[in-house]
């Protein structure tokens, strides 16, 4: 190639002198230029700059005590700060909606929980997020029971004495919810349809505030997280009548289930995972999914989880779809037997 035909290699249209060998090699090379870009746009480094991990709800409940450590671990993995951000509203949908509506780049995160993920699809006649459609799952992070709690002025050590005074007052039993939809508020209402009977509910904007008011004297009990209840449980500032689950848990061995105190079949347990709005490339869920099972499966992380209540889970995308789903056809069940409705 001439010196002359040599500067006008990567120039747009034909120059006069230009013979038609310059012409090509042009054409060629704006055209590997084309190609080359996006795949180096594609190698560009995850991530470069902090994560938003949304939590759908007030801070102090258990899922918000969990997300705050895991959220930490993950931010010395990735090299970046993970900054959490509470948005409660609407029974966990308004925090939601924000990351389903959140650029699918891999800095928005959600702490998925089974409420706006699988219980208001129900429970609510319209919502502006498809919980299935519209999320990239990343891996299932815990499960932990709720757990009935009441005030120490509320005279009743055991299930069924409890269900004898509500019974005794009807309606002048009040009981807190981390908010409309939200599995503090089933456990609730599976427990009085269960045992038929007529209590007040207090929704709250989260299990924080809920356990506020506990705490305070204003409601008489709550099914709230058992993560959340823990400590005040230890310091006897609330009494624990028992879990929500199916089993007994390895941080209260002595606490009976609903099932074991008079309701066979009761089970109501809430369980988190993180998920990223869908269209998320497929590399960076890889990437979330790779450290975030790495961390859950570190020994102090799942000290910690159990010290708290919770126990650690993971998965991969794929079963963490797959679960979701499940769980939307279960609690439609639970639901539409109890005759809740958030709308």
């Amino acid at each position: 190639m001439c010196d002359k035909e040599q500067k006008r290699v990567g120039t747009v249209g034909a120059k006069p002198g230009c013979s038609s060998g310059c012409r090509i090699s042009a054409a060629l090379a704006f055209i590997a230029l084309a190609v080359a870009l996006p795949a180096a746009q594609a190698q560009t480094p995850y991530p470069v700059k902090p994560l938003r991990w949304v939590v759908p709800f007030a801070p102090g409940g258990g899922g918000d005590i969990v997300i705050r450590t895991l959220a930490q671990r993950l931010g010395e993995a990735l090299g970046q700060t993970v900054v959490v951000e509470n948005r409660s509203g609407a029974g966990g949908n308004v925090g939601t909606d924000a990351v389903a509506k959140a650029p699918p780049d891999g800095y928005t995160l959600l702490m998925a929980n089974v409420a706006p993920m699988a219980i208001n699809v129900t429970l609510y006649s319209k919502l502006a997020y498809d919980p299935v459609r519209d999320f990239a799952p990343i891996t299932l992070v815990a499960t932990f029971p709720n757990v009935l709690v009441l005030h120490p002025s509320v005279p009743a050590r055991t299930v069924r004495e409890l269900v004898a005074l509500a019974r005794s007052k009807p309606g002048q039993l009040t009981y807190a919810s981390a908010g409309n939809g939200s599995t503090t508020h089933l456990a609730a209402e599976l427990f009085t349809t269960m045992a038929k009977l007529d209590m007040s509910h207090i929704p709250y904007k989260g299990g924080g505030p809920a356990l506020a008011d506990l705490l305070g004297g204003h409601v008489s009990l709550y099914f709230g997280s058992l993560p959340a209840a823990f400590p005040h449980m230890k310091t006897s500032r609330i009494r624990a009548l028992a879990l929500t689950s199916a089993k007994r848990s390895r941080a209260t061995p002595d606490l009976p289930t609903m099932a074991e105190s008079g309701f066979p079949g009761y089970e109501a347990d809430t369980w988190i995972g993180a998920v990223a709005p869908g269209g998320t490339p497929a590399a960076i869920i890889t990437r979330l999914n790779t450290e975030l099972v790495r961390i859950l499966g570190t020994q102090d992380m799942q000290q910690f989880l159990l010290a708290n209540g919770a126990e650690a889970l993971s998965s991969t995308p794929d079963q963490f779809a797959a679960y979701i789903r499940t769980e939307i056809t279960k609690w439609a069940k639970v639901i539409r037997t109890s005759g809740a409705r958030a709308d």
